[in-house]
């Protein structure tokens, strides 16, 4: 054991079961005793995403009253049960599910994400996490504590629906909703991989800031004609082939929306339906050979190799909001409730900011 001693209790963000919009309260947690393999984690930022959102609306499934919020955390090794592990005083990230470890396909076992669940019945938003050590990741040096927050479980997903849809070099790729951390990071992961990128939004100003991440353009999904609006663009642009690749997260219909201007074999890859729980398949798509591709999430091995690419292209997570505290968690889940927020909210767990 590291010279160190543990603290016996932590404060975090827990869960309380209160129909229909279950409370978040800060409250006293126990830090249990250091097991061989695992670390101690100061957590310095933990980062909101949607699924916080859904869990406090009893929304998502296997919720875990009483347990602490959040998937997303970054912060400083300051214990381990090895007093000569190499991580100590090192910065890190916790990956931010369990039972996914190399697997192209699938979850080799029982899949969980942190925060407020059983399995793995740990959360970020918390002053300490004790953690198995091969569950945190070093911080590329390049980001801040908040913008290491920022992306974990979002960057996975983004990573897992690039490659799925066989983005490299050259491709068309459409992504929608953008604004989101999911979106965002696919979007900076395709621009940084040499993809044409465009992008979907209600608001000008977004893709306005969308453009200054690496996106050629972009068009309003609340104009009723935005697919001929993207069609004209890619004409100017050169691009005559159409879209090799949408990666989605709302469902509702997408592929007959875009079917006319995606490409010949083009895949959509929906990691969430948050619009509509439906995407139809017709005849029109089978004769173009269309592809519809589910992803949720990825593996460890997956979460390894986005860490290093955005390490390589020196790529910074967008961060919306640095939230000073855990009491100010609730202005976090207002933020999500609105829903008009680019790019991710963190809370700074000890209330101090660094400058991003």
């Amino acid at each position: 054991m590291a010279s160190q001693s543990l603290p016996r209790t932590t404060r975090a963000l827990v869960i309380r079961k209160n129909p229909p919009y279950h409370d978040a309260i800060v409250a006293e947690q126990p830090v249990p005793p250091l097991k061989d393999g695992e670390v101690l984690v100061k957590i310095s930022a933990a980062g909101f995403n949607r699924r916080e959102y859904w869990i406090r609306k009893g929304l998502y499934p296997r919720i875990a009253f009483e347990s602490t919020f959040g998937a997303d955390g970054a912060g400083t090794v300051v214990s381990s049960s090895d007093k000569n592990d190499s991580l100590l005083g090192q910065r890190v990230f916790l990956t931010p599910m369990r039972g996914w470890e190399s697997s192209t396909i699938g979850p080799e076992s029982t899949f969980g994400t942190l925060g407020s669940s059983t399995h793995p019945p740990i959360g970020t938003f918390s002053e300490y996490v004790v953690v198995e050590r091969k569950e945190v990741v070093p911080t590329p040096a390049h980001l801040t504590d908040e913008q290491a927050a920022a992306w974990p479980l979002a960057g996975l997903t983004a990573w897992r629906a690039m490659h799925l849809g066989g983005v490299k070099p050259g491709s068309t790729v459409l992504i929608t909703g953008i604004g989101g951390g999911v979106a965002l990071i696919a979007l900076q992961f395709c621009a940084a991989m040499g993809a044409n990128v465009y992008v979907t939004s209600s608001s000008p100003t977004k893709l306005s800031s969308a453009q200054e991440l690496g996106a050629r353009g972009g068009v309003l999904y609340t104009d009723g004609k935005w697919v001929q609006g993207l069609r004209e663009r890619l004409g100017k642009d050169g691009i005559e082939t159409g879209v090799n690749v949408v990666i989605d997260g709302a469902g509702n219909e997408i592929l007959q929306t875009v079917s006319p201007v995606l490409a010949i074999g083009g895949r959509i890859v929906c990691y969430g339906m948050t619009a509509n729980p439906t995407i139809t398949l017709t005849m029109r798509e089978v004769m173009r050979n269309q592809q519809v591709i589910g992803t949720s999430m990825g593996s460890r091995a997956d979460m390894l190799a986005a860490t290093k690419f955005i390490a390589e292209k020196k790529i910074v997570p967008v961060v919306a909001a640095v939230l000073p505290g855990l009491e100010s968690a609730e202005k976090g889940f207002e933020m999500l409730d609105k829903g008009s927020q680019f790019g991710n909210i963190v809370i700074r767990v000890d209330g101090v900011t660094s400058k991003l």
